[in-house]
């Protein structure tokens, strides 16, 4: 893999997620496509239903299901007959999702946002799958764009000790 600057992809993901109004899920994996050679309109269109905890349903966090796409990269598990590489990619996942709990106390998103408490087993209303507006209240009330940079990070490092 090519060297990367990890604080250059950690704002490269912030900024898609802010800026130009990528999910999370799509800002975390087009913040490193082009290091595995994965032309951007792929990227966007196969991540694309990850925000918002999958497609707004506020279950799993965006940015931590763009980590696990780009742990599918990283550790392939492409033949299901090869049980030592499929238990490589689960160990990145395990470990990459694991940081970010400690992190963030969580990888699911309803808790992320406080919508309910975390280890809760609440549910939420279900929500229109219509995107919400970025306005400023949007990012006053979410800390989606801070938990890209930690997902992008997160994975950096993980590309940085792999590069070992």
């Amino acid at each position: 893999m090519k060297a990367i600057d990890i604080e250059e992809r950690v704002a490269k993901a912030k900024r898609l997620f802010k800026e130009e109004g990528y999910n999370c899920c799509q800002a975390v994996v087009l913040a490193y496509n082009d290091v595995f050679g994965i032309d951007d309109a792929v990227a966007s269109a196969m991540s694309s239903g990850f925000g918002g905890g999958m497609g707004r349903m506020r279950e799993v966090c965006g940015s931590v299901s763009g980590m696990v796409m780009l742990a599918g990269l990283m550790a392939p598990a492409s033949d299901p007959s090869i049980k030592v590489d499929r238990t490589r990619n689960y160990a990145l996942v395990q470990d990459m999702a694991g940081q970010f709990k400690a992190l963030n106390g969580s990888i699911v998103c309803k808790e992320l946002l406080g919508l309910v408490p975390i280890g809760s087993s609440q549910t939420v209303p279900a929500e229109s799958p219509e995107p919400s507006e970025r306005t400023p209240e949007y990012y006053r009330k979410r800390p989606c764009e801070e938990l890209v940079g930690i997902s992008a990070r997160i994975v950096g490092e993980k590309i940085a000790e792999m590069d070992k």
